[in-house]
Formats: structure tokens, C-alpha cells, sequence
């Protein structure tokens, strides 16, 4: 049976890809940033902050929701969207990761992967077909399969076999995905680690079997920057040219304008909001660290000429003092903050794509990056 295609896309500028992907919740431009709202909130922002930023998207987490409040107490309030107002497209990540993250609490098998709850110690039990279940009740626009991902680096036997079992277990979500309603969408994960072979059988392995679109998971879990963009550069061109390609879990600005530039039309990461927490703004200039004394005493913004009214009208000098005081405003304004320039950056990159001067743009930010001013090349 064929798999509906709800992705149109719209120009290419060499591999880089700008398109609309077509949700039961609305449209997502491509290529998109989404947010992260692991367990149903994006920390320190409200959702109309996420809406106003240009998010089409956001991600929720089965596994988190599963466990609390629990998926069909949500489905019985009405679906992920109702529940927490954001009432946009949405996409849940299967668990996969925390099968990785939490690797002290579970135990994989070929049935499910088994675990203590990391809230109360409560044995639970998530298979392919419960991971799709749990989707299904939150009612999310797209659904991850669940996989098995492995932290690198890795024995080259290790990977293989989470592979191989990835692989099987996207044929059981398949199957449990066909009772979906209409225009919603699963995707397949290629994994392989750092190992080419791997990650061309898995790519192949999940086009035979055939989904709504394709993710690129089991990266930016310890490689260094060149190993993950080689391994786009082996699965994407596998994959098929008229679907989605979401890489998962990545990253920074350099990392997402890298891979759009090898053909990834998706990305999710918690790095804006986190490095917010921590007192780290992402802007044109580079990532520019308020907790340096050096901006005790700066009355400028982060960038004057920023379309955000918190990242054009705050001083430097009011964040340093808001994130040394520990005041929870300055990491909501620096999360706002970062949310929006990733958006801005998808943004721009959409309309680069569509004008045919992706390139050009793309070593225009890199120099912006590089050269900055003195106060915004702090480390972050």
C-alpha cells in the first residue's frame, strides 16, 4: 500500500530545499526549526512567545507524556494541542533517546524496552506498538517510530544491531500506524552510527517499507561536527527527493545551516532554551555569553537591528545583571530571545533557497558568525 504525501517542495539551490509540509493542525515551512516542549511546556516561554517567534512546529515527548500526566488522560482532555493550548503542529518523539539517555533504568529486548520510571520507579514497559499508541492518544500531526540509538563513539557490532533492530521495529510501527486518521504522518529513523554501510542499509530498509518521511537519528550524541555532516552526506541523498528529512536532536545555528546545505529540511533541539537558562544569547554576531563581566556596564542590545523587541530594546547590561542575580526573567528573556533568532535564521534560510543565493548566505552568516563585534565573541 502506497504512503500519502502531504510534502510539496518548492526550490532547490543546490542540495538545500525549501517546502510546505501540510499537518491536520496547519502548514510547516521548510526548512523549520521546532522547538522542544519535552513534557508539554516549553520552558520559560509561553506558546503565543513560540507563535510570534515564527514557529510553525513544536515537539512533544512520548516518553515524558506517557509517564506524566500520562497519555490517555490527555487523549480524554481532548488531544496534545488542546491541552496545552498550542494548537499548531505538532510532533512527538517515539522515547528512542531516553532508551539511550536512561540506559542505567532500562533493558532492551526484542519485544519492547522495559524500564523504571525515572519519576517513581514504576516498571513500564514501551514496545513499538505502545510507542505508537501513546502517539496516536496525544494526537500529535507526526509520529516517530521507536528506535534504538546508540552514544558514540561505538563498536561497530553495537550499532549493527541496534540498526538491524530499529529496523524491525519500524516495520512493527508501521504496522501499528494503520489505524491512524487521516493526514497524520509517521516517520522512519535511519540509525547506522558513524559507519556508512550501516546507515545506507537502514536508509534502504526504510524506504522499502515506506513512510510519510524520513529522520536521521543517532547523531550529535558525541561525535565530533565532521562525522555527523559525513553521515548526512551518506543517508541523505538515499532518501527519497518528494518526503521530509528531519535530523534529529541537532543542534547549533552552524550545525543546522550545515545540514540544510546537504538537503535536511527539519530540525529539533533544546539548545535555545538551555543555553537561555545558562545565560548564553545566540545572535547574527555569534553566541555571546551575559554572564562575562565585560557586559556589566554595556548599555547596547544584542542587535539593534533585530525584528525581536527583547533582543533589540535589552541592554547587555540588564541581562548580565538579571542572569547574576538569578533572576528567572532574564532566562526567559534570553530563551525568547534565542527561540526567535533560530526562527529568523529558518527564516532567511527559506527565503535564500527560494531567491537561488543559498551559498552566498550561507558564508555571508559564517563570516557574520566569525567576525561579530568584541563584546559578542565571548564563549559561550
Amino acid at each position: 500500500m502506497s504512503v500519502p504525501n502531504h510534502f510539496d517542495l518548492l526550490a532547490t539551490d543546490g542540495a538545500a530545499r525549501t517546502g510546505r509540509l501540510t499537518t491536520p493542525h496547519g502548514v510547516v515551512r521548510t526548512p523549520a526549526f521546532m522547538p522542544v516542549g519535552t513534557a508539554g511546556a516549553m520552558k520559560g516561554l509561553h506558546w503565543r512567545e513560540v507563535r510570534d517567534a515564527g514557529a510553525d512546529i513544536v515537539l512533544g515527548n512520548t516518553y515524558h507524556l506517557m509517564l506524566r500526566p500520562g497519555a490517555e488522560r490527555i487523549a480524554a482532555l481532548g488531544g496534545l494541542q488542546r491541552f496545552t493550548t498550542w494548537n499548531g503542529p505538532m510532533l512527538t518523539d517515539s522515547g528512542g533517546f531516553q532508551v539511550m539517555s536512561l540506559a542505567q533504568l532500562r533493558k532492551v529486548s526484542e519485544k519492547a524496552v522495559n524500564f523504571r520510571s525515572h519519576i517513581d520507579g514504576a516498571a513500564i514497559e514501551l514496545s513499538p506498538e505502545r510507542a505508537i499508541e501513546v502517539q496516536l492518544l496525544l494526537g500529535s500531526d507526526i509520529a516517530m517510530q521507536l528506535d534504538e540509538c546508540v552514544r558514540l563513539p561505538a563498536e561497530r557490532a553495537d550499532i549493527e544491531r541496534a540498526m538491524q533492530l530499529s529496523l524491525r521495529w519500524a516495520e512493527r510501527c508501521k504496522r501499528a500506524f494503520e489505524t491512524a486518521p487521516d493526514g497524520h504522518m509517521l516517520f522512519g529513523i535511519v540509525q547506522g552510527g558513524d559507519v556508512p554501510e550501516l546507515r545506507h542499509a537502514s536508509a534502504r530498509g526504510l524506504i522499502e517499507l515506506g513512510f510519510h518521511g524520513y529522520a536521521i537519528g543517532g547523531l550529535a550524541v558525541g561525535e565530533p561536527q565532521e562525522v555527523m555532516l559525513a553521515m548526512i552526506e551518506e543517508a541523505a541523498p538515499i532518501l527519497p527527493a518528494d518526503r521530509p528529512r528531519y535530523l534529529m536532536g541537532v543542534g547549533t545555528p552552524e550545525d543546522m545551516l550545515e545540514a540544510v546545505a546537504r538537503g535536511i529540511d527539519m530540525f529539533d533541539c533544546v539548545m535555545p532554551t538551555r543555553n537561555g537558562r545558562h545565560g548564553v544569547a545566540f545572535t547574527r554576531f555569534g553566541p555571546v555569553n551575559l554572564r562575562n563581566a565585560r557586559h556589566a556596564d554595556d548599555p547596547r542590545p544584542l542587535d539593534e537591528a533585530s525584528d525581536w523587541p527583547s533582543t533589540r530594546n535589552c541592554s547587555r547590561a540588564y541581562l548580565h545583571h538579571l542572569i547574576k542575580s538569578g533572576e528567572t526573567l532574564g532566562a526567559m528573556l534570553l530563551s525568547e530571545i534565542n527561540i526567535a533568532y533560530y526562527q529568523r535564521l529558518m527564516r532567511d534560510i527559506r527565503e535564500a533557497i527560494t531567491r537561488g543565493s543559498f551559498e552566498t548566505f550561507r558564508m555571508q552568516t559564517r563570516a557574520d558568525w566569525e567576525q561579530g563585534d568584541i563584546a559578542s565573541r565571548d564563549p559561550a
